[in-house]
């Protein structure tokens, strides 16, 4: 398993359907070591703390093999690492392979899983497409969500092997 690309962006002001709409869902590559924090990676930050990000949603990871399929779905879009406003793209670590609990090593950063991702409109913004959330739900093709449990000052992801630990509490302690 391997991150292919660490994304990031700050929240912007753009026009859609006449009406002014603050997001985060255009993120860029970068390149070199990135600092990890509690809420988010150096640069990057949310537009809406009530529906995305937070210490649960710190971190979303977005599978690279996804992009085949959407590809395919969507022959005209320009998909490129972080299209999907995700902050890792990452390879072989699909949401099959992981549940909450589970600890992800990224570089000396480490990760817990929470939960799937779960849309908003500013998905459709981006591909500029108003069926693009139910679209994405139905792929079953989400991503997921992480809160940052170890943070590091500058933590070189790109291209960093990812290891993936189960913490898991028993269901019943007999």
């Amino acid at each position: 398993m391997r991150i292919l690309s660490v994304n990031v962006g700050l929240p912007r002001e753009i026009s859609w359907r006449g009406e002014s709409v603050l997001t985060s869902i255009f993120k860029q590559p970068l390149a070199g070591p990135v600092a990890v924090k509690t809420m988010n990676i150096d640069g990057d930050r949310q537009a809406d703390l009530t529906v995305h990000g937070g210490l649960h949603k710190a971190v979303y990871v977005y599978p690279d093999e996804h992009y085949d399929f959407w590809r395919n779905e969507l022959p005209l879009a320009r998909l490129e690492p972080g299209a999907f406003g995700e902050n890792l793209t990452a390879q072989n670590v699909l949401e099959t392979d992981v549940g909450p609990g589970d600890t992800l090593a990224i570089g000396t950063a480490l990760f817990e899983v929470t939960l799937p991702r779960m849309p908003c409109f500013k998905l459709g913004i981006r591909f500029d497409r108003p069926d693009m959330v139910k679209r994405f739900w139905r792929s079953r093709r989400s991503g997921f969500g992480t809160s940052t449990t170890v943070t590091y000052s500058s933590t070189p992801m790109n291209a960093m092997l990812l290891n993936i630990f189960r913490i898991r509490m028993p269901e019943k302690l007999t």
